[in-house]
């Protein structure tokens, strides 16, 4: 028999309005039945709170229902806590301590993190450092089979919170919030995570807490933060929900995925993460569906293959190129391939400014013979491919330049890897990568990372149609095509603002230039690149 849902309000700061939050739940409970708790993050006493808090400790009032409570987020109001450890304050109030896991009968998990995060070592006592977050998490990650908990308080909220997510209004989630609180909240995968403070309300789209290709689906977070009691700008600061343990819960019903769930905001520290932690065993990593540890164990039947044994990929036995059934633009035997544009020639690839690039340096690495995409290559193909990279990686680092890579196999004949150069000073990996996945997610294209490592080919296969991007710190996204794709997507998302900030140039079409110009500009590219172009030397 399926457990009864626990029925939670959850309140930001209260700033020492107790009345006035305790007026607004007995009224919500008049109205909607009993609930069975209140959760207070942010500040629940204020520089005025003697007089009201009078009458509750001394039990000529009482709060309506249980009500759990967070430390002191400044000196002023330490004396209301004097138990570091946490204790009853009052009839139905009980502060929750500086940090640690709230158990109830129910099953219902609460981890807790008091104060605000410290600026200065060692941390005063309404803050908390690197050692608090550090002993919160090894306290439940030592948990055998730990999945999560239920609910995660704090006052602050977590930095870059908003990324990849709905705008947070005024709020800017880069620079607001603690580093450590997302730390946190990536090692702890709550269901529900409350923060305040800020004197704002802010409903993040639910997050996923595992990485799609790489691990087992897991549930979703959902963050709240909630304005302060009272304020005049009629901003929310109650949030009433319903919870069944995560103790209690069907584990399909659990990790179900709503259709708004984003991609994690704190990706970065997940990634980081298990570096810190050895493996603790040479088991062979079953939840994928393709083979990382090709030595060892069995592969999962997909795209109707049989299963068995793990076998070396079909993509890397030598693969002799088909003829194109038509005229081909790029094979360089074709007499279709404007000439004038290329700038290296290999022993099975060759280089060629991009026809209508984005910049001047916009290059193509392509197979001298004629092969579709990536998937289909031959190793010697590949290992050439592979030069290429690194060549370009130095050239342009040497300019001040990072690459971004991307191959579009979807209504392409012949395999375009487009190679666009962005200065160093602009952005980030992080921020080419961020801009990907915002935008893929504003068109419902579902961009995923293929985990480090592995490459494309263990993810598609020959005939798959897919769109690709690689970063040159080595981090690869992708999509796999199953209906209409927009055919420009990878030209767009770097033409747009967030990066070159040249949205006209977004369609090829419109930057073509004069026969004279484009080879000017392969000759100045050739002379340039020429220091680094190891076909000259092999």
């Amino acid at each position: 028999m399926a457990a009864a849902p626990l029925r939670v309000l959850a309140c930001g700061d209260v700033e020492g309005r107790l009345d006035a939050i305790f007026g607004r739940v007995r009224a919500i409970q008049a109205k909607s039945g009993r609930f069975d708790m209140l959760l207070c993050v942010g500040n629940f006493f204020g520089s005025t709170s003697e007089a009201e808090w009078a009458d509750y400790r001394t039990g000529a009032k009482k709060a309506p229902i249980p009500t759990y409570v967070l430390g002191a987020n400044n000196p002023d109001t330490l004396s209301y806590f004097p138990d570091v450890s946490g204790c009853e304050l009052a009839e139905n109030i009980t502060y929750l301590g500086r940090r640690g896991v709230f158990s109830g009968c129910s099953g219902l998990q609460i981890a807790y993190l008091s104060g605000t995060e410290a600026q200065q070592q060692p941390a005063p006592a309404h803050c908390f450092g690197a050692k608090d977050v550090a002993e919160l998490k090894a306290s439940l990650l030592s948990t055998p089979n730990f999945r999560g908990v239920d609910i995660l308080l704090t006052s602050p909220w977590p930095r870059d919170v908003g990324t990849f997510a709905n705008s947070a209004g005024e709020i800017d989630t880069k620079k607001c919030g603690s580093k450590l609180v997302s730390d946190l909240a990536a090692s702890l995968k709550p269901r529900y995570h409350f923060a305040a403070l800020e004197k704002a309300y802010y409903e993040r789209l639910p997050y996923r807490n595992h990485m799609v290709l790489q691990e087992t689906p897991q549930h979703v977070t959902r963050f709240i933060a909630l304005a302060d009691v009272g304020n005049t700008s009629k901003k929310k600061y109650l949030y009433a929900f319903s919870i069944v343990p995560m103790s209690s819960m069907d584990p399909a019903e659990l990790v179900k995925q709503p259709q708004d769930v984003t991609e994690n905001p704190y990706r970065k520290l997940r990634k980081e993460a298990p570096k810190s932690k050895a493996p603790l065993s040479e088991e062979p990593a079953c939840q994928f569906f393709f083979d990382l540890n090709k030595h060892q164990g069995k592969k999962r039947p997909s795209e109707g293959k049989e299963g068995g044994d793990s076998q070396p990929k079909q993509a890397k036995k030598p693969r002799k190129y088909e003829d194109p059934t038509g005229p081909c633009w790029f094979c360089l035997a074709s007499p279709e391939v404007e000439k004038h544009l290329v700038v290296s020639i290999g022993t099975h690839c060759y280089l060629a400014l991009a026809k209508g690039g984005l910049s001047p340096d916009h290059v193509l690495i392509l197979p001298i013979g004629h092969y579709q995409s990536v998937v289909d290559l031959s190793s010697e193909v590949l290992e050439e491919v592979t030069k290429y990279k690194a060549a370009l990686k130095e050239f342009f680092r040497s300019k001040g330049k990072r690459y971004v890579l991307f191959e579009r196999n979807y209504r392409s004949q012949h395999l375009q890897l487009q190679v666009i150069p962005v200065p160093l000073d602009l952005c980030t990996s992080e921020d080419i990568k961020e801009a990907f996945i915002t935008q893929a997610q504003e068109q419902q294209i579902e961009l995923l990372e293929i985990p480090e490592h592995s490459d494309i080919a263990q993810v598609a296969q020959p005939g798959t149609p897919y769109f690709y991007v690689e970063l040159d710190s080595g981090e690869k996204l992708f999509h796999r095509i199953r209906g209409r794709f927009p055919l420009q997507f990878g030209r767009e998302v770097l033409a747009s603002e967030a990066l070159l900030a040249q949205p006209q140039r977004a369609d090829w079409r419109q930057c073509a230039a004069p026969r004279p110009e484009e080879a000017a500009q392969a000759r100045a590219f050739r002379r340039d690149f020429e220091p680094f172009d190891f076909s000259l030397r092999d």
